[in-house]
């Protein structure tokens, strides 16, 4: 399982888009590749040759891929499953809210009915106020959580 690197606890879900972008680029690009190109993309990224074939071959990870990280409305999580995310992580976005328990129905439904505009529409109404989005510019560097670990 792998989570794309969302901010987590902005209710910005931007950089869980850029993120989840990324991955799927580089899967597009593996594509065209040669074998013998898939061997020099497997030791640069420092991964088995098996698993970057599969990836080529499924046009998707080999894992699953959670997307998190300022994911905080309905249509955050529609988003982020049809960016090719298999699935979807939310957590300050509900308990920050006005009307959590109602948000969280709504996310569930909105995530399930991902390619639905109209389930996405209905379960958006009267769900209180979001929780206050924060703009990435505004956290100094050293406070970023999706810039730790590898």
């Amino acid at each position: 399982m792998i989570r794309t690197k969302g901010e987590a606890g902005t209710g910005n879900v931007v950089e869980a888009v850029r993120h989840m972008r990324m991955i799927q680029g580089t899967i597009r690009i593996l594509k065209d590749k040669t074998e013998e190109e898939l061997w020099g993309v497997a030791r640069e990224i420092e991964a088995p040759l098996s698993l970057v074939k599969q990836t080529q071959k499924e046009g998707r990870l080999p894992v699953v891929n959670f997307a998190a990280g300022g994911v905080a409305k309905p249509a955050d999580t529609t988003l982020m499953m049809q960016l090719g995310a298999d699935r979807v992580f939310v957590s300050s976005g509900i308990f920050k809210s006005e009307k959590p328990e109602l948000l969280a129905k709504a996310i569930v439904e909105a995530t399930h009915h991902y390619n639905n505009a109209e389930v996405l529409a209905n379960v958006s109404r009267d769900l209180g106020k979001a929780m206050p989005g924060l703009e990435m510019s505004s956290i100094p560097a050293e406070e970023l959580l999706q810039d730790r670990g590898w």
